[in-house]
């Protein structure tokens, strides 16, 4: 399945969305960044003891990613691009006027709101492989205050991921379309 028939969008198919027809819209980096991210910080955080090695490769692994995923945001395909979601201040603000009204508009790529909180998880990841990275150095080994920004900036990424996942839920219901589902496709419905 990869679109949801809808009455409701009229832009130029005559009123109704022909089921089964969708537009690429997640390239494979980016999929493949979302859902590898994803598994690594599972990993991480419920499953490998900290601080050991297969830990330590899978942050390594995860930072990679990171890497890969800002240089796609300067050189990818469209909706990878930073320029494509990244708006101002007053954009999101306005954005989320309209979603307290229930008149945002539907979007195939990130919503202003989502690249915020895109981008916060980006660096809280940074932040975390930089943390943990810094308790591999000598100069840092055995510093309480690394650990534990490292812990802090881990634990804020579970929630930060949890509010990612009920807001995505939230949008799937609002715009009938399971936004979970299209990136794992990289399609979703046209506008």
């Amino acid at each position: 399945m990869t679109a949801l028939p809808s009455s409701q969008d009229t832009r130029g198919t005559g009123g109704i969305t022909p089921p089964g027809r969708s537009v690429p819209v997640w390239d494979l980096v980016v999929r493949l960044f979302h859902w590898g991210v994803v598994t690594g910080c599972a990993l991480n955080l419920f499953i490998l003891r900290p601080g050991k090695l297969p830990h330590r490769y899978v942050g390594y692994a995860i930072a990679a990613l990171l890497l890969l995923r800002v240089v796609w945001g300067f050189i990818g395909t469209r909706h990878a691009r930073f320029a494509d979601f990244v708006r101002g201040p007053r954009t999101v603000a306005a954005y989320l006027g309209e979603v307290v009204k229930g008149r945002e508009k539907r979007r195939l790529g990130h919503n202003p709101a989502a690249a915020v909180v895109m981008l916060l998880l980006m660096a809280l990841l940074a932040g975390t492989a930089l943390t943990g990275w810094m308790q591999t150095l000598d100069a840092f080994w055995g510093e309480d205050w690394v650990s534990d920004l490292h812990e802090t900036l881990a634990n804020a990424i579970m929630v930060v991921a949890g509010f990612h996942i009920a807001a995505a839920l939230f949008e799937s219901l609002r715009h009938r379309e399971n936004l979970i589902w299209s990136m794992v496709t990289g399609r979703k419905r046209p506008l």
